[in-house]
C-alpha cells in the first residue's frame, strides 16, 4: 500500500488535496515529488514553465533575465463598430520568426458575454493575460450578484497590467484589442499597446493594420451601418492586410458583440486575387527598385 504524503497543496491552501497530491509517492522517498517544467506543482497547466522550477526563481541566479524579444507571434487585429454593436478580425497565425509555424491559433478571447479581446504580438504573453481574465471572470461568477465586468472595466484592468509591467521592465508583449456593448447598449473598442498607452474610437487596430486597413475604416465606416455592409469593410481589410504582410495567413476569424450576445467565427478563407495588373510589375514605377 502506498500510502498518500500528507502536505496541502500551495495553489489551493492547507488541507486540500491539491496537484501535488495526485502523484502517490512510497513512504520510503526522502522526499515528495519535485516540480518539473513539463508537471508543474503551482496549480499550472501541464507543460507550462512552473515559476518553482527555473534556478534562481526567488533572485538566487543573477543570470535570469526577462524575456526581451517575442518568439511566437501573430500580426494585425483590427474592429469596428456598426449599428447593432463590434465586429472584431484576425487571422491564426502563430508565426515563430518568419516561419508559419502555427496556423490554427486562435488569437481572439471571449472574456464574458459582453466582451472580446484580440492580441497581437507574443502568444504565450496573449495566453498569460488570458489567466488574468479568467481569474477575474471567476471573482465575478462567485460573488452571484449578476453584475459582469463591463468592457470598458476590462479595457481600464488591461491599461494598467500592461503600464505596470512596462514599469517592471518586463513587459507583456502585446497589442490589445478590447471590444464590447456598455450596459446602455453603446458598442465599446479601445486599443492597448504593451507600454500602456490607449485610447478608444470608433475603429481600431493593431500591428500592419494601424497602416494598411484604418484608411478604409476611416473612409467608409459608421457607427449607424449594416451589419452586412460592417462584415464587408472587415473582408476588404483582411484582404488587403494579407496582400500586404508576409506574416498573415488567409485563415481568419470574426467576433462579433451585439446587446443578444458574443459569438466568435470557425476559420474561413477569403478569395484572394493576384492577377492585378500592378502585381505583375510591382516595380515599375518605383524608382530605384530592382
Amino acid at each position: 500500500m502506498i500510502p498518500a504524503p500528507q502536505s496541502h497543496s500551495k495553489a489551493l491552501g492547507p488541507g486540500v488535496t491539491g496537484p501535488e497530491l495526485l502523484n502517490p509517492t512510497s513512504a520510503v522517498l526522502e522526499r515528495p515529488p519535485q516540480p518539473k517544467p513539463q508537471q508543474p506543482l503551482a496549480g499550472g497547466h501541464a507543460f507550462m514553465v512552473d515559476p518553482s522550477a527555473v534556478p534562481g526563481a526567488h533572485g538566487a541566479d543573477p543570470t535570469r533575465q526577462h524575456t526581451k524579444y517575442p518568439y511566437v507571434t501573430g500580426t494585425s487585429v483590427m474592429a469596428i463598430k456598426y449599428k447593432d454593436g463590434v465586429l472584431i478580425a484576425a487571422d491564426t497565425l502563430g508565426a515563430y520568426g518568419s516561419t508559419k509555424r502555427y496556423k490554427s491559433t486562435e488569437r481572439m478571447y471571449q472574456v464574458n458575454d459582453k466582451t472580446v479581446i484580440g492580441a497581437g504580438g507574443e502568444i504565450s504573453d496573449f495566453q498569460h493575460i488570458q489567466t488574468l481574465l479568467d481569474e477575474l471572470s471567476t471573482d465575478d461568477f462567485r460573488t452571484d450578484d449578476g453584475i459582469q465586468l463591463t468592457p470598458q472595466e476590462i479595457y481600464s484592468y488591461l491599461c494598467r497590467v500592461m503600464y505596470n509591467r512596462r514599469n517592471k521592465f518586463d513587459p507583456l508583449w502585446n497589442s490589445l484589442i478590447v471590444g464590447g456593448v456598455q450596459p446602455d447598449g453603446k458598442g465599446f473598442l479601445g486599443n492597448v499597446t504593451m507600454n500602456g498607452t490607449h485610447y478608444t474610437d470608433s475603429h481600431v487596430a493593431t500591428g500592419f493594420a494601424s497602416q494598411l486597413a484604418r484608411p478604409l475604416f476611416r473612409e467608409r465606416q459608421r457607427d449607424d451601418m449594416s451589419e452586412e455592409d460592417a462584415v464587408t469593410l472587415i473582408h476588404d481589410a483582411l484582404k488587403v492586410c494579407y496582400y500586404r504582410d508576409k506574416q498573415s495567413i488567409n485563415k481568419f476569424q470574426i467576433a462579433k458583440v451585439t446587446t443578444a450576445g458574443t459569438s466568435i467565427s470557425s476559420a474561413f478563407s477569403l478569395d484572394m486575387r493576384w492577377d492585378y495588373e500592378v502585381f505583375k510589375e510591382p516595380t515599375k514605377f518605383s524608382i530605384g527598385a530592382w
